[in-house]
């Protein structure tokens, strides 16, 4: 009768434990995001597209709350802003992504045309072949657009080391106050071997 009593004594501690688990994990999906159509993505065929999240005033809902109401489109204008942060960051850790993330800035912030981003290619090309890790070992200068001293780029953002799109903002804004144009940057720097 005593190995009865502790086969059921075992069996109820497994079953207690057993649907604590199944609650604990039911209490769980009723809590988690849904991801039928929070966002619609507009994602070109080649990575060099740029992301952007469209429309806000659909009946989708994130996290509980509906797009129509202020604080949800305001958080997925928000989540919508850092994922395309984030995507452009990551696209120009290569050099081939960090010329499409400029070129992109140069044309959309800058307002400048193809002509100036001809010479912008040319000047970075010269001056870090568009890597963002790199760095002028007797100068000190550092990034795509070899920033020196390397901590002027905290103007923009103290991430500056591991950003590549920091160092593209940084460089921009750079030529433009300094010498208004890419192209004249890179007049300065063909009679001088510097920016």
């Amino acid at each position: 009768m005593s190995s009865i009593t502790a086969i059921a004594g075992m069996f109820t501690k497994k079953a207690v434990v057993a649907w604590t688990m199944i609650g604990a994990l039911l209490l769980a999906i009723t809590f988690l995001p849904k991801a039928n159509a929070t966002e619609n993505l507009i994602v070109g065929s080649e990575a060099s597209q740029s992301v952007v999240a469209i429309d806000p005033g659909s009946e989708s809902s994130f996290l509980g709350e509906s797009f129509t109401t202020i604080a949800g489109a305001i958080f997925s204008k928000d989540l919508a802003l850092v994922s395309a942060a984030s995507i452009q960051v990551e696209l120009a850790r290569s050099p081939f992504g960090a010329k499409k993330v400029a070129r992109e800035i140069l044309f959309n912030e800058y307002g400048f045309k193809q002509v100036q981003y001809d010479c912008l290619e040319k000047l970075w090309t010269e001056e870090s072949n568009w890597r963002y890790k790199a760095h002028n070992k007797r100068s000190g200068a550092h990034g795509i657009a070899q920033a020196l001293p390397a901590n002027k780029m905290d103007v923009v953002s103290t991430d500056w080391r591991t950003n590549p799109v920091t160092q593209i903002r940084w460089g921009l804004r750079y030529i433009s106050i300094r010498y208004e144009t890419p192209c004249k940057a890179l007049s300065k720097h063909k009679r001088s071997n510097w920016y």
